[in-house]
């Protein structure tokens, strides 16, 4: 009766809103995949469009360019050339007017080239940049693919997410450097060597060109090559596992092998693009180097330019380099210069998500054998960076918050309300941190450490300041500071009269001269001494460009 009276009303009750099927919940992934590269790549690119040349990137671009007209060996013989071969890429698109007999340094040549040849070094840096952008790009659909491989459907948009907010991945992405690109191989041939546990016969070869892509892109990447070759034999092991102990180690050595010849002809294949003759004359003196590593350098069956590299790097480590950490300016290095680096500019919640991936890994029996894969690349890069003599920035460990994304797409393992409620709070926590510093990726540090504002008086160089705000301080003493005079100390690749900047140098007048506008890079003041130190003591700041570079009034 009281149903009957209910329906007789004319009120039915509005049914429940239907479940998202599974196939609609998959096509969910490709859209959301699609949105963090969009964003990822819009970063990116406003990124490269507003930076001026970093110290690093006019001697690549020359070099690309050099290997595009003459096709020689002859600037930058201390990284090997698939990374500048990329760039080259958009070298070519560019078509800039190059003088292949300009006498002088590599970075001498850079600096002519970008302008002292006629040429746009916005528009040509922005064409040099942009196939470094797609190779960060195509990285992030590794990260995606490998974190599914290892945990699933959902451990692909997680691990993207913290890949593609990672303000030092964002950094680095957009520049025309090596660092992104090495990584970004080398997390390839890891993935690969993964996958050859179930076909060994496809993912052995194609992990062994990836990382003979990453050692021809870097020579840092060298000593992944017996680790890699240790994994790739262990993936072919697992896949023979019902073949007798004697062939099973045989068929595993092969594979090793195959890595190992992979990755030579990938090196001596990107020589010979550059010069099928694998002629070498290096436009400046290689150094010296005698003892233990001058011999391996020569041991090695690559070319010899590699060779002749390798010793330029070893060279460089008896340099008596110059290094900021907290405050504190040394001479020399510290061993633990990179862990407290890292721990300054990488997100707090990349940082907490990965140390819970990593113990996820080590926990949960289906991910155990992944492990090795996982989290040996990285500790062993990182154990050999820490032995280096330069301590410059977080570049030089820019796989650390790659693998820290990787791990933490494993957390969505826990299929507990609350890890999945907290793994979400600490993905957006990167994603608001990562859009607070935008654009000024480059300067980036957590919140712990103050943000980016304040990343200047933890450290420098890479980490703050390479230079690339030399076009944003144009902007600025022209829109705040018109006709007033200015002191400069830069330091960077840029030419500042080429943006319309005409200062006088406060260092080579008696301190009681500079009057005005003192604009000191944030890399330089960190390490000033002297009269410079006294400048600025005696000096009151007033403005700040970009993280990088601050302005003070006398």
């Amino acid at each position: 009766m009281m149903a009957s009276e209910h329906l007789g009303t004319g009120t039915i009750p509005a049914p429940a809103p239907p479940l998202p099927r599974p196939r609609d919940r998959r096509r969910l992934v490709p859209l959301l995949v699609a949105l963090l590269l969009a964003q990822m790549a819009a970063a990116m690119v406003t990124t490269a469009v507003r930076q001026t040349p970093t110290i690093d990137e006019p001697v690549y671009v020359v070099t690309a360019a050099d290997y595009l007209h003459e096709h020689r060996l002859r600037y930058n013989p201390e990284h090997p050339p698939l990374g500048k071969l990329l760039i080259a890429a958009g070298i070519a698109v560019a078509d800039p007017h190059y003088e292949p007999d300009f006498p002088g340094t590599q970075s001498e040549a850079g600096r002519h080239l970008l302008y002292g040849s006629g040429n746009d070094p916005w528009r040509l840096m922005l064409w040099a940049r942009l196939p470094v952008i797609a190779l960060t790009l195509l990285g992030g659909l590794v990260v995606f693919a490998f974190a599914r491989d290892l945990a699933g459907r959902a451990a692909g948009p997680v691990a993207l997410a913290l890949y593609a907010f990672c303000p030092d991945v964002v950094a680095h992405g957009s520049l025309a450097t090596l660092d992104l690109p090495m990584t970004a191989f080398l997390l390839t041939s890891v993935w690969l060597a993964w996958r050859a546990r179930n076909r060994p016969r496809l993912y052995v070869p194609l992990a062994g060109a990836a990382l003979g892509a990453a050692v021809a892109t870097k020579m840092s990447a060298l000593p992944a090559i017996p680790l890699l070759m240790l994994l790739a034999a262990w993936s072919v092991r697992h896949a023979r596992a019902g073949a007798g102990r004697r062939r099973g180690v045989l068929v595993a050595l092969g594979g090793a092998g195959v890595v190992l010849a992979v990755t030579l002809a990938v090196v001596w294949a990107t020589y010979l693009v550059v010069d099928p003759r694998l002629g070498f004359a290096p436009a400046e003196p290689l150094p010296p180097l005698a003892g233990k590593r001058a011999l391996v350098s020569g041991l090695l069956p690559l070319p010899p330019a590699y060779g002749a590299g390798l010793r330029a790097q070893f060279a460089m480590e008896y340099y008596p380099w110059e290094g900021f950490l907290f405050g504190r300016v040394y001479t020399g290095a510290l061993w633990y210069y990179l862990p407290v680096a890292l721990l300054v500019k990488t997100p707090l919640g990349l940082l907490a998500l990965g140390a819970a991936g990593a113990v996820t890994v080590l926990a949960v029996p289906r991910l155990r054998a992944a492990a090795p894969y996982l989290l040996l690349p990285p500790a062993l890069l990182l154990a050999v960076a820490t032995t280096g003599a330069r301590d410059f920035g977080t570049r030089y460990a820019l796989f650390v918050p790659v693998f820290l994304a990787l791990a933490g797409g494993c957390v969505t393992l826990w299929r507990r309300r609350w890890a999945e409620a907290l793994a979400g709070v600490l993905v957006l926590w990167v994603a608001v941190s990562s859009l607070r510093t935008f654009p000024y990726y480059l300067p980036y540090a957590n919140e712990a450490f103050g943000g980016p504002a304040r990343t200047h008086r933890l450290l420098h160089d890479s980490n703050v300041d390479w230079g690339q705000d030399l076009g944003a301080l144009a902007h600025r003493l022209r829109e705040r500071y018109p006709g007033e005079r200015v002191w400069l100390v830069y330091k960077g690749s840029g030419v500042p009269s080429y943006y319309g900047i005409h200062a006088g140098a406060p260092l080579s007048v008696p301190p009681e001269r500079v009057r005005g506008l003192l604009v000191v890079s944030d890399s330089a003041a960190a390490k000033a001494r002297g009269r410079l130190a006294e400048l600025i003591r005696t000096s009151r700041p007033v403005d700040d460009v970009g993280h990088s570079i601050t302005v003070y009034r006398r």
